[in-house]
């Protein structure tokens, strides 16, 4: 697995301390705002400027992470065979997998798969269907790329309406890239981490907390506040019958943490309800401190950031967990077996 993030670095904003977010990068600039006033009232037809204007956009922020990624992997980007991207800011066909291919000059055969609307969520569901794609074809090679800009759902405030509130105050631009594949070459590959077992949960009865729906002044997203305390509820069974199903007994504090940061009140459910230690998430809570919750995106730059602990001694946990959450409501589970230990064992 080798890990890549990309940001679309157009302004600087500072929602506040209690978010837990000192900045974000995004490509809705005042110069882009000004030209398109409309984009502030979602009573408008502004869908098809915004999907032009996103469509070009969304896959040149992630030819940036993937060819950092490719570049770090170190093999040709013609020796990748699948691509599985991950956005909600699609509303094209060709779509952005197949300009990202064009862009990385991928082969005509490499088999794409563009995943749509899964929210926050969608960076797990990309990287377990690699994993499986990786897993079931021999020799295979994954990219998965995810890319978000919040110009899809921008709005002005409206009365009644937190959700634009809560939107405007999160939510930032980015792109990751990685590289999934079996059995790594010698020499060439240095795998980060080995996926060893993933799975998906759908909260039941929870369809209508976390809903998006693409509408004439574009994409309209709705967030419930019970959403923390929803996962809260739901994390720890989940985490149990994973392990169980793996035959591995853990103890959380013990383990390395991936969690994609949706909000400060997330991750501080998610520490409380497991009793994990203060630095357990630190990479999380550094990744939505520095970029907010770029969607599907994040989970990617929160393994970065681990990438980046394990390498200067910060976290030496031999397994670990990540988790992404999205409409549903859905949460994704994997257990991650680091790659020193691999070495080891």
């Amino acid at each position: 697995m080798h890990i890549c993030g990309e940001l679309l670095c157009k302004m600087f904003s500072c929602p506040g301390k209690n978010s837990g977010i000192e900045r974000r990068y995004v490509h809705l600039d005042e110069e882009l705002l000004g030209a398109h006033p409309d984009f502030s009232d979602r009573a408008l037809p502004t869908l098809d400027a915004r999907i032009d204007m996103a469509s070009a956009a969304v896959p040149e922020l992630a030819a940036s992470a993937a060819a950092r990624a490719i570049a770090e992997w170190g093999r040709p980007a013609a020796d990748v065979t699948h691509l599985v991207f991950s956005t909600y800011s699609g509303g094209k066909a060709p779509s952005a997998d197949l300009r990202l291919a064009s862009l990385l000059g991928l082969r005509p055969t490499v088999s794409r798969t563009i995943l749509s609307l899964n929210g926050c969520s969608g960076g797990g569901r990309a990287l377990q269907l690699a994993k499986e794609l990786a897993e079931n074809n021999r020799g295979a090679r994954v990219l998965v790329a995810c890319s978000e800009l919040t110009l899809i759902g921008f709005y002005g405030p409206q009365e009644g309406r937190l959700d634009t509130i809560l939107g405007n105050g999160i939510f930032g631009d980015g792109a990751g890239a990685v590289i999934v594949g079996a059995d790594p070459v010698d020499c060439i590959e240095r795998p980060l981490f080995e996926m060893a077992f993933a799975t998906q949960t759908t909260i039941p009865e929870t369809e209508n907390e976390i809903t998006t729906r693409l509408m004439k002044g574009g994409l309209d997203f709705h967030v419930s506040i019970r959403v923390p305390k929803l996962l809260k509820s739901n994390i720890e069974r989940c985490l149990i019958d994973t392990f169980e199903s793996i035959g591995i007994s853990a103890e959380w504090n013990d383990l390395f943490w991936a969690i994609h940061p949706g909000g400060r009140a997330i991750l501080d459910h998610v520490e409380q309800l497991l009793g994990l230690g203060v630095e357990k998430l630190a990479a999380s809570r550094r990744v939505l401190r520095e970029y907010g919750n770029m969607s599907a995106a994040t989970v990617i730059f929160v393994l970065d950031e681990l990438r980046r602990r394990r390498a200067r001694g910060e976290e030496v946990a031999e397994w670990g967990v990540m988790m992404a959450f999205g409409p549903g409501i859905t949460i994704e589970t994997m257990v991650l077996h680091a790659a020193g230990s691999l070495k080891e064992n």
